[in-house]
């Protein structure tokens, strides 16, 4: 029987072959992948290594499988690669995404946002409330879920599933940037401040309030 190390060892070299040939078009968008022992045979390995990686590669997005029916092709693009990118981002950098995803996300909330969206962000903003001047990593974790429900707000699927993404980085640099005990109070007010721009329906207010509280440096 192989070593765990010498078993994870093959299943990275099938992912990097499945994801070369991916890469360069072997497979449609939407096509049926060969089969597990298809596979095997054309890669020279082991079935359960093909599964392995398989199944590595379905938790990615990249295929889905269909029980009883296969593996299709869904997309070329790796969200593991821009998971890699993510992770090693500076500072500045995060900072300027934030500005693309969530001051486009909070116009969008004021035109779009429901009395339920309302309703989850003041849920959302009073629990971080409470931790806001107490333990960061349990405030951070409460804020993350609020700004979570403020690009949700902005109804559009794919924004919000490109934030869960990357919000593990908004965390990161949260906790290099706020203070360990001492927070600004006005910090967290723009907080109230622009959930109540969302209400408004005012859009000018609510990106310069977002613009405001990611530039701060502070906290968010």
């Amino acid at each position: 029987m192989p070593s765990p190390l010498l078993k994870r060892s093959l299943v990275d070299q099938a992912l990097e072959q499945l994801r070369e040939r991916i890469a360069r078009g072997q497979w449609a968008v939407g096509e049926r992948l060969p089969t597990e022992p298809e596979l095997a045979l054309e890669l020279g390995i082991s079935r359960n290594t093909v599964r392995e990686a398989v199944r590595v590669l379905a938790f990615t997005g990249l295929i889905e499988v269909r029980q009883g029916d296969g593996s299709y092709l869904r997309g070329r693009a790796d969200p593991s690669d821009a998971l890699k990118a993510m992770s090693g981002c500076t500072l500045d950098q995060a900072r300027e995404t934030r500005r693309i995803i969530e001051v486009e996300a909070i116009m969008l909330a004021c035109a779009r946002r429901t009395p339920e969206d309302l309703a989850a962000l003041r849920a959302a903003l009073a629990r971080s409330g409470k931790h806001y001047h107490s333990d960061l990593d349990s405030y951070i974790a409460c804020d993350m879920v609020f700004h979570q429900r403020l690009v949700d707000a902005a109804r559009n699927p794919m924004l919000s599933q490109l934030y869960r993404y990357f919000s593990q980085v908004v965390a990161d640099s949260l906790r290099l940037t706020l203070h360990p005990q001492q927070r600004e109070q006005a910090t967290f007010d723009l907080h109230i401040d622009m959930v109540d721009a969302v209400e408004a329906r005012d859009s000018a207010a609510a990106a310069r309030l977002c613009r405001e509280l990611i530039d701060s440096g502070a906290d968010h």
